[in-house]
């Protein structure tokens, strides 16, 4: 179904909703069927109103089953409808990682996972990139992961709230979950809404500093409701009740017993860090930041025929082409991350490949450049890029036009990124309706030329006033990327912008360490480059990144310890406005009008620009079975899940 199809049946269903033709569990049905989203199903709901149906079944999720690697396991939420066309039978679905289905605990040998982007830090409310989510998600659990058609499957929830089952309030002001009862963390405490509670509070504590701040911050209130069961509460309606804890990344739940002392500014340096406690498949027995990180079976874990692997080992660095020859070649490892590699050696890779096998996943992220609006070279008590100074030139629109003008979006992604990737505008590109049409990828040199000359930057390099545009521009050590550096350093140096490329090493780059002026949050450089996109399908949580409403915490900088989300220092008031207004939109289609309105502000003022819609392109032993491919996750999300056969 095209997306015009799409909405044409949406806004049929919508009128049918409105003339009272449908109850809700028709509605469900039907929303089932048309494969929408969460948040878009609760907005159908609402409009609902009352009906006298008996609403005690269903949870208005539908199944996710469709595996990918092996094609065995599968997902589905508790108390899930899935019905024929004509049939109102319901069926309720064991969720995955509790059904019993395992191959035997411990039954196989050692997992070798090669994350060259090596991890250095083990809480993910702490993290900066996906390697440390990927790191932690084998120990840190949320309550549910997201599928890559947008529903929802249980982790620690034991249920999937929805209007049908009471957990999601009819004003969207709370939302009631339920959590699985027996669970426990693996030193042996039990695993309670108490927990769940901290963890909010953990987040939202300012001078714990958290990078998850944003998405916590939308709940004002929590009450436990019993052991197994807590309510939150917000400030006004909200279509985002299941972003908070769900996802690999940000909704990682926290032990309260190890962390209750240790809110603020204790908890940055918290031995909890590097030795994580959680209640996943594994257990923390080593681990050497920007090196190794070495699992064992948490013999606590829920599921007694899981998880297969006895141990796990992690290793991180290298680089993305060696990573690939590792799991399709000498069959050195048995899962290889992120596979940026270029497209030619990708096929040869492919076509030779004799060991494991290589699997694109459609992406929701975007490679994509960061202008920086505060200076960095400019020092304030001791830092850079601080949201008190301005960049020299790129307060000029035209320069940062020009640059866009100038990046060759269509080169980069046939020539570098073959099936992992696409020319994108955009810094937001998932969920599809989402998208924006309105940002054209053109590539214009002498558009770009005439432009600097109109706005008076003239010579070689190009300087006004005594400015010259000479910019230094930063990513990390990929030869992807820096073979994109290249083809823009070209290109933006043929108009008189003088070009110095910097390479940072992943492990540095993406690190969270206060004290190191190469991470992507201080931003030191005024360009930088790497790939970002929304972790789950209503991606406020994403959006927040561009937000400054709330300066002194949104706004990476010294005194938040650079942990605010806007690395850009970008300051728009209009965009501050419909975001915020997202935050309580329920009407699916507003949703998307808003979303693609925020987009095309961070596009068209040239405060990002998207170069290549990036898809997962990662490495799979042959012998690996049982894995699920989700586009909002992180791949080992289900790793209790995978198997070997020989």
């Amino acid at each position: 179904m095209t997306q015009d199809e799409r909405t044409t049946t949406l806004d049929a269903l919508r009128d049918n909703i409105l003339a009272g033709h449908l109850t809700r569990r028709g509605v469900l049905k039907r929303a089932v069927a048309l494969g929408l989203s969460a948040p878009v199903i609760a907005g159908l709901l609402a409009a609902c109103g009352d009906d006298d149906e008996d609403d005690s079944g269903g949870s208005g999720e539908p199944a996710a089953t469709s595996g990918s690697t092996g094609g065995d396991a599968t997902a589905a939420s508790d108390s899930t409808e899935t019905t024929d066309e004509d049939d109102d039978a319901s069926a309720t679905s064991e969720p995955s990682g509790d059904s019993g289905s395992g191959k035997g605990r411990g039954e196989g040998d050692l997992l070798r996972l090669l994350v060259w982007q090596a991890p250095t830090i083990l809480n993910t409310h702490f993290s900066q990139g996906d390697k440390d989510g990927l790191a932690s998600r084998l120990i840190l659990e949320p309550l549910v992961n997201i599928m890559s058609d947008d529903t929802l499957t249980p982790v620690l929830a034991a249920e999937i709230p929805s209007l049908e089952n009471g957990g999601v309030a009819e004003d969207g002001m709370s939302v009631t979950w339920k959590l699985k009862e027996g669970v426990v963390w693996s030193d042996g405490e039990p695993f309670t809404a108490e927990d769940v509670k901290f963890t909010w509070e953990y987040a939202t504590d300012e001078a714990t500093a958290a990078t998850t701040f944003a998405t916590y911050e939308i709940i004002t209130d929590a009450q436990v409701v019993d052991e197994h069961t807590i309510t939150f509460s917000f400030a006004e309606p909200n279509p985002l009740w299941f972003g908070t804890f769900s996802g690999s990344f940000y909704g990682a739940v926290l032990p309260k017993h190890i962390l209750g002392d240790a809110i603020g500014e204790a908890a940055r340096t918290h031995e909890f860090n590097l030795n994580p406690v959680g209640t996943g498949p594994y257990k923390l027995t080593e681990f050497r930041p920007g090196d190794t990180v070495l699992y064992e079976i948490n013999e606590n874990f829920r599921d007694a025929d899981k998880p297969f692997f006895s141990t796990v080992e992690l290793k991180g660095g290298g680089d993305a082409t060696s990573a690939a020859r590792a799991v399709l070649q000498s069959g050195e490892t048995d899962y290889a991350w992120n596979l940026q590699i270029e497209k030619a050696v990708a096929d040869q890779m492919a076509a030779n490949a004799e060991t494991g096998v290589l699997e694109a996943t459609t992406g929701n992220s975007v490679e994509q450049l960061l202008i920086n609006f505060a200076d960095p070279n400019k020092e304030v008590n001791g830092a850079r890029s601080e949201p008190t100074t301005q960049h020299p030139f790129f307060t000029d629109k035209a320069v940062r036009e020009a640059l866009k003008l100038a990046s060759d979006r269509e080169t980069i992604a046939t020539e570098l990124y073959g099936q992992a990737g696409s020319p994108t505008a955009n810094t937001l590109v998932a969920p599809t309706s989402f998208n924006s049409p309105n940002n054209p990828i053109d590539f214009d040199l002498d558009a770009a030329e005439a432009m600097l000359e109109e706005a008076g930057w003239t010579g070689s390099p190009r300087a006004k006033d005594g400015v010259e545009l000479s910019i230094v521009y930063s990513t990390t050590v990929n030869p992807v990327r820096q073979k994109t550096q290249e083809i823009l350093k070209q290109a933006w140096e043929s108009i008189g912008i003088s070009t110095e490329l910097k390479s940072i090493d992943a492990s540095v780059y993406f690190s969270s360490d206060a004290g190191n002026p190469d991470t992507v949050s201080h931003f030191y450089s005024d360009v930088t480059m790497f790939t970002n996109g929304p972790v789950n399908p209503y991606p406020l949580d994403y959006m927040s990144g561009f937000k400054s409403d709330d300066p002194d915490t949104d706004i990476a900088q010294q005194s938040n310890q650079w942990a605010g989300n806007n690395y850009n220092r970008w300051v728009n008031d209009e965009f501050n406005e419909l975001w915020l207004q997202a935050k309580t939109e329920l009407d699916p289609d507003t949703q998307a009008e808003l979303f693609i309105a925020m987009n095309d502000l961070v596009i068209e003022d040239v405060a990002r620009i998207g170069l290549v819609h990036r898809g997962s392109l990662a490495g799979y032993s042959k012998r690996i079975k049982g894995h699920e491919n989700s586009s909002w996750e992180i791949a080992v999300y289900d790793i209790e899940n995978w198997y070997a056969e020989e």
